[in-house]
């Protein structure tokens, strides 16, 4: 192991904050919608916040699952991580009417789990 197996530490830290953040998200969009500033017709992609809660529940989870597998040196959840970061950014351009400041924030984390995942992935193997 090298001195940057640190960022592989720290994206898998991330995914699982990142991961975390998407399931309170849902839950959010589930149980208290009213707490959005524009209504689902005012979201880039027209659904319901019942939908996007699902897919932020079901995203993050997948999310968490796959930041915690990251150290274990597991080249899939490497790969998952990079494709989930992927998703949860696009998933956040698409959310950005509703949540402005909090979508721009999980677009940035995930742009540097993926930079992580990717540039420094292969110093923490099984």
């Amino acid at each position: 192991m090298t001195a940057w197996v640190g960022w592989i530490a720290f994206a898998g830290v991330m995914m699982a904050l990142v991961g975390s953040f998407h399931v309170i998200q849902g839950l959010v969009a589930l149980f208290r919608d009213e707490v959005f500033l524009v209504g689902s017709r005012g979201l880039v992609v027209n659904v319901d916040y019942t939908a996007w809660g699902v897919t932020h529940i079901i995203g993050g989870a997948v999310l968490v699952a796959a930041g915690v597998w990251v150290f274990r040196g597991k080249v899939w959840a490497r790969t998952v991580g990079v494709v989930m970061a992927m998703l949860s950014a696009v998933i956040n351009i698409g959310f950005l009417a509703a949540y402005p400041i909090w979508s721009a924030i999980m677009i940035a984390v995930d742009v540097m789990v993926i930079w992580a995942l990717t540039v420094h992935g292969g110093e923490l193997k099984d």
